[in-house]
């Protein structure tokens, strides 16, 4: 006597679709394997350290009667006079300052050492000098100056910036002009300064 076993239905499916799964694998057609997509990375987004000028920056001449000579600023910057007959010219983040004085003799790296860079240090917070030296523009040889020190605290965020600083002094005639260009550690100012510097003229 022959026995026959009903295989239950859920068994009789699997074996239906592995037959037919078995006989595509045999098949001459081969399946396409899917096509790889491969992501384009956006391009990052230009940014520039807080302070750098930009290239475009245009400048105008500005007379300072006070010390008989004119230098370029740049164009649009806020412009404030001082009691003592200092003008400054401010940007954001970024500052110059036109100062005059008498004097008798031109300024050499040793009177600075010797009488600025103890005035600055009791003057400007957290006062450290980069160095001494001379320097020659169009106007004429002028001592400069570096050093950095903190700046005012952001209204925002309670922090002061720390600020690098550019003091040139020249000397013509009796007079002395003092340039001071101020702008955060890390702006990349090199040639807006230059262009300051280089522009000032005696008249």
């Amino acid at each position: 006597m022959r026995l026959t076993y009903a295989l239950p239905l859920p068994l009789v499916s699997l074996v239906v679709a592995g037959a037919a799964l078995a006989g595509c694998g045999n098949s001459s057609q081969s399946a396409t394997p899917p096509t790889a997509v491969t992501a384009t990375a956006p391009a990052p987004a230009e940014s520039n350290p807080a302070g750098d000028i930009p290239d475009n920056q245009a400048y105008v001449a500005y007379r300072y009667d006070r010390g008989g000579f004119t230098v370029k600023v740049p164009e649009g910057w806020s412009r404030t006079d001082s009691a003592d007959g200092r003008v400054s010219f401010t940007d954001k983040l970024n500052r110059i300052e036109i100062a005059t004085s008498p004097a008798t003799a031109a300024p050499t790296p040793q009177s600075v050492n010797a009488a600025v860079v103890p005035a600055l240090r009791g003057q400007v917070p957290g006062f450290t000098v980069g160095g001494v030296s001379k320097v020659s523009r169009p106007a004429g040889q002028a001592v400069l100056l570096t050093y950095q020190g903190d700046g005012l605290a952001g209204s925002v965020t309670g922090k002061a910036v720390r600020d690098s600083f550019e003091r040139y002094a020249f000397f013509k005639n009796g007079h002395e002009a003092v340039l001071t260009l101020s702008g955060p550690v890390g702006a990349d100012n090199v040639d807006p300064w230059r262009t300051v510097t280089d522009s000032l003229r005696w008249q």
